[in-house]
């Protein structure tokens, strides 16, 4: 790994983000062995707060911190993706459905000029956190603390640079994004149910048919 990332801001957060992404579509391969003084080097940054990011991702399993074997990748498997997305898929389902009879005018403008700023950034790499932006106003529409909080813990699975890595999923993401505002425009919580869950389920078979193909 060489160059520089951009972790401004929460260094852990941004190091641990950086570094799950790479896991999450196999840059990172299973068995890989991660150096800490060269992620410490490209983060340009101390140590504490990689060490602290890497922790982190041995609490969900990504990678295994050991004392003398050092800190080797342990990465997710396709099945354990689509697991991992089917579970995201009904609790995003669930919270577009409660959008949809929860949602007040002002939450709906703005989830509209959100879909926009989507749109607009087709093609560019920030694509991806106005995406993630978008889909959090609508799990916040839901006003439901505990479902937005059960989502934030099974949305890590989903890598933050989906649609730069995935282009192919871009247009019709953007389609679904559309259907997903006039089912919450209308208040029909089934519709917007099974848009939100569809679009996560296609999402997972892309990333774990990506998995598997870099086994090959």
């Amino acid at each position: 790994m060489t160059g520089s990332v951009d972790i401004a801001g929460t260094v852990r957060e941004r190091a641990a983000r950086e570094l799950r992404d790479r896991i999450l579509t196999g840059v990172l391969a299973p068995g890989t062995r991660i150096d800490l003084d060269a992620i410490t080097e490209e983060f340009a940054t101390s140590r504490t707060p990689v060490r602290e990011a890497l922790l982190e991702l041995s609490f969900e399993g990504l990678v295994r911190v050991a004392p003398r074997s050092g800190i080797t990748v342990i990465g997710i498997s396709p099945r354990d993706v689509q697991d991992s997305f089917t579970i995201l898929g009904v609790l995003t389902g669930q919270a577009a459905a409660w959008a949809a009879e929860r949602v007040s005018v002002e939450e709906l403008t703005h989830l509209r000029q959100l879909a926009a700023d989507v749109a607009a950034r087709s093609g560019d790499e920030a694509i991806g956190e106005a995406n993630w932006r978008f889909h959090q106003e609508i799990h916040r529409a839901a006003h439901s603390p505990r479902l937005l909080t059960q989502i934030r813990q099974a949305a890590r699975v989903v890598p933050t640079n989906f649609l730069t890595v995935f282009p192919e999923h871009e247009k019709h993401s953007l389609s679904e994004h559309e259907d997903l505002l006039a089912a919450l425009a209308s208040r029909d919580s089934d519709s917007a149910r099974e848009i939100a869950e569809h679009h996560v389920l296609e999402a997972g078979r892309s990333l774990a048919d990506w998995l598997d193909s870099r086994k090959m």
